[in-house]
């Protein structure tokens, strides 16, 4: 969670809280640099780890400003399903505020979202997501944001 910070001895600038059963580690930040000059290898893993991180936000940086809200919501629910093609059933993680916020969009927006993407096959039941075709949603996910604007 805050690997990054600890290299740099400031404060945390954020909090998180957690939504599952989880375990959480804290690690000393002077004891981790200490070890980091200690083992070289420590001090890469840490690095690698930061920059699998940072390439995560940018993707969803992208993701929330090159893509439209109807977008978003068909590429988290192509990333919770377990299936390559065909119709798949999918279990939401969270509430739907959380999915929302995930996502950076209103609840209202979510739902709107979902409404729309029947058209393509998807229909929500409380906490189930059934997708009639994956591939369709792949393509509506794939879609140029601003093709609707080239016609």
């Amino acid at each position: 969670i805050g690997e990054a910070v600890a290299l740099r001895d400031v404060p945390y600038p954020v909090s998180a809280e957690m939504i599952t059963d989880s375990t959480v580690v804290r690690i000393d930040a002077t004891r981790l640099r200490r070890e980091m000059q200690a083992d070289p290898q420590l001090a890469i893993g840490l690095l690698a780890a930061t920059y699998v991180h940072l390439q995560s936000l940018v993707a969803q940086v992208e993701q929330l400003k090159a893509r439209s809200g109807v977008q978003r919501v068909a590429e988290f629910l192509l990333g919770l399903a377990v299936c390559e093609s065909g119709g798949c059933e999918v279990m939401l993680p969270y509430n739907k505020t959380l999915i929302a916020g995930r996502l950076g969009m209103k609840p209202e927006s979510l739902s709107r979202a979902f409404a729309r993407l029947r058209d393509y096959g998807v229909t929500i039941e409380t906490n189930t997501a059934r997708i009639a075709d994956l591939d369709a949603l792949r393509e509506l996910a794939a879609e140029d944001p601003g093709k609707p604007w080239t016609r």
